[in-house]
């Protein structure tokens, strides 16, 4: 289901589309419809598992969850995928930053595209305003991607946490928390403590899905003090003495991503009755992720996934047919 990934140029095409399709609207929110369903075919295109489970959100929550995916995902996809220098990645980063801030001013949606600002950027600002999300949020965000460029180790998990999955991924999970909202004002802040859990969580499964990759990048996202415990002094995942170190550190670490999943789920609850089918299902399939990882004989050599009919038995089975739906949908 999902894709292949898309180039500079393929990406640059989209937006152009969107930006036509968006000027023809004569008001910031007829705008933003034309913005949420390109955001919809960005979401569709790159991610199964997300997309499938937030099918089950209300419309209104899943088309702002849509504009929030695709503002994260070019952004991701410069540091990642693009086929370009890192002055080039650092150029695009700073213009897609340059116009946050320039669409959070005063005026909404259509001045910003007037004003040449990325369409998923400008529809992204909307919504930081109509949720009154902090705007530094987005700000940490982008320094994470920044970082990949030219990436450092991390001496220990509260460094690898604070130093980058917070801007890659917890603040990410604030700003799902305002979309999905809380069942009770005074619940919002263990809303937002389950994100910030489930956001490290999916961060360290991420992590270990992806260490060949990662390495291959210039990067280790597995924390230096785990390493030398397990007697790894110099990591080079291409040492096959090496793989036998590195399943004890795996283990650890999908222990300890599991921890942050049992957290986040003990304050389900503080979402909203509406949102916590998709969110219970997210930590469900990560948590199975996770958990292959951890039994996973094949090494960091082989990315684990799981299988769509593993994704789909944590949804209620009553309302399947919003999956097909959603895909059959142009």
């Amino acid at each position: 289901m999902a894709g292949h990934e898309w180039t500079l140029d393929e990406w640059e095409a989209l937006q152009l589309k969107v930006v036509e399709d968006s000027k023809k609207c004569a008001t910031n929110p007829e705008a933003r419809l034309p913005i949420t369903r390109h955001a919809r075919h960005v979401m569709r295109h790159y991610t199964t598992g997300f997309f499938i489970v937030s099918r089950f959100l209300p419309k209104v929550k899943r088309d702002d969850v849509e504009l929030i995916y695709a503002a994260v995902r070019y952004p991701d996809e410069v540091v990642d995928t693009f086929k370009i220098s890192d002055d080039h990645k650092k150029k695009l980063l700073a213009e897609w930053r340059n116009g946050y801030r320039a669409a959070l001013k005063p005026g909404g949606i259509l001045p910003a595209l007037g004003g040449d600002v990325p369409p998923f950027v400008a529809a992204f600002s909307d919504l930081v305003q109509r949720h009154e999300i902090p705007v530094e949020y987005y700000e940490s965000f982008l320094d994470a991607m920044e970082f990949d460029i030219a990436p450092r180790p991390f001496d220990s998990l509260e460094d690898l946490i604070g130093g980058y999955i917070y801007g890659s991924a917890i603040v990410v999970g604030y700003f799902l928390t305002h979309v999905y909202g809380a069942c009770a004002p005074d619940a919002f802040d263990d809303a937002m403590q389950s994100a910030r859990d489930l956001g490290i969580g999916l961060q360290l499964t991420n992590f270990l899905r992806d260490i060949q990759d990662d390495a291959r990048r210039g990067r280790v996202y597995l924390p230096t003090d785990i390493l030398e415990a397990h007697g790894i002094s110099a990591f080079n995942p291409s040492d096959e003495q090496q793989q036998e170190q590195l399943r004890p550190v795996v283990k650890e670490m999908t222990q300890l991503a599991d921890g942050y999943y049992e957290k986040s789920f003990q304050t389900l609850n503080a979402f909203h009755p509406d949102s916590r089918i998709a969110i219970k299902a997210c930590i469900d399939v990560y948590r199975m992720l996770n958990t292959r990882i951890a039994d996973s004989g094949l090494g960091i050599h082989h990315r684990e996934s799981v299988p769509l009919v593993e994704k789909l038995k944590p949804l209620p089975t009553s309302k399947f047919w919003r999956i097909p739906l959603a895909y059959l949908l142009p």
